[in-house]
């Protein structure tokens, strides 16, 4: 899809500008607790939470991955298949941002990549026979929003260095293009297990539970990753989400960048063997007591 088939698709009373920018292009646009308009872009949210976010939430937080997930957060699906996401929770009743307080944005120092951005958009696009997905950015003018009336200029590399966006987006590039490259291989890829949309839920928004998994047996007797390797990984969560994109596209596209033990694979295909072998039994020994309940029946 090209960026023009994108423009041309958006509707005309919606707030996104459709010009492409560039990081050199120029805009104008301010946001300040002085404004008419502040917090209002806060009371009627849908943010999409990218890695990242979680990371940054659970530190300035305090809390565990699993507590942040579930006290800030609501689940959704990226497609048909059921690739989970996450968006910002609202306050009861309400489309207002969870963490709005009553001077402003209580997170602020750790808010979400989205919030970050406004009143800019951004979204990564690999063009048709390119290679690379390219970044794109664009503005968003939403009739509340009276900071594009301010006079500060500035580019939009300096706007993005200016609300952090820069490290975010690299911590969560990974992600982002697993993400593309799953829509883009449509139906080729073929439907997603229910076990590899586990792995991307934990590898994606559970650093925690990550970190449990990288250390446990079954994880050391299939990956040649030594304990001092596994230790650093574990004491930096940073580390540690580049880590989980690197096994999950071992596991979604086998891209092996992790090296696996002598002769791991093979026990791994042994296992499945034993697992469908157990399977196989349990579906017969069901059906057999089905057609005993059956034929009771058929006798009363």
């Amino acid at each position: 899809m090209s960026y023009e088939t994108i423009k041309d698709a958006i509707p005309v009373t919606s707030p996104v500008d459709p010009v492409e920018l560039t990081l050199d292009s120029e805009i104008q646009f301010d946001c300040h607790p002085g404004i008419s308009c502040f917090n209002a872009c806060c009371r009627n949210i849908d943010i999409t939470l990218t890695p990242y976010d979680i990371i940054g939430l659970k530190r300035g937080l305090d809390l565990s991955s699993h507590e942040l997930v579930a006290r800030y957060t609501v689940p959704f699906h990226f497609d048909h298949q059921g690739l989970p996401g996450l968006k910002l929770a609202t306050k009861p009743g309400t489309p207002e941002c969870v963490f709005l307080g009553e001077e402003g944005c209580t997170v602020y120092e750790h808010r979400p990549l989205a919030c970050r951005y406004y009143a800019l958009g951004s979204m990564g696009m690999r063009r048709q026979n390119a290679a690379e997905v390219e970044d794109l950015y664009f503005l968003v003018k939403e009739q509340h929003c009276r900071g594009h009336e301010e006079s500060k200029t500035q580019t939009v590399a300096e706007y993005r260095s200016n609300q952090g966006c820069d490290h975010y987006d690299e911590m969560n590039r990974e992600w982002r293009d697993i993400i593309i490259k799953k829509r883009s291989g449509g139906p080729s890829v073929g439907a997603p297990s229910e076990r590899s949309l586990q792995l991307f839920d934990m590898c994606s928004y559970d650093m925690d539970s990550f970190r449990d998994f990288i250390d446990s047996a079954g994880f050391r007797d299939i990956f040649d990753v030594d304990d001092a390797a596994i230790a650093a990984l574990a004491a930096d969560d940073d580390e540690l989400l580049g880590f989980a994109m690197r096994f999950l596209k071992q596991t979604l596209f086998g891209e092996n960048t992790i090296p696996l033990k002598e002769g791991a694979q093979e026990r791994r295909l042994e296992q499945r063997r034993d697992v469908m072998e157990q399977r196989r039994k349990k579906a017969v020994e069901e059906h057999q007591t089905r057609q005993v309940e059956q034929a009771y029946e058929d006798k009363s």
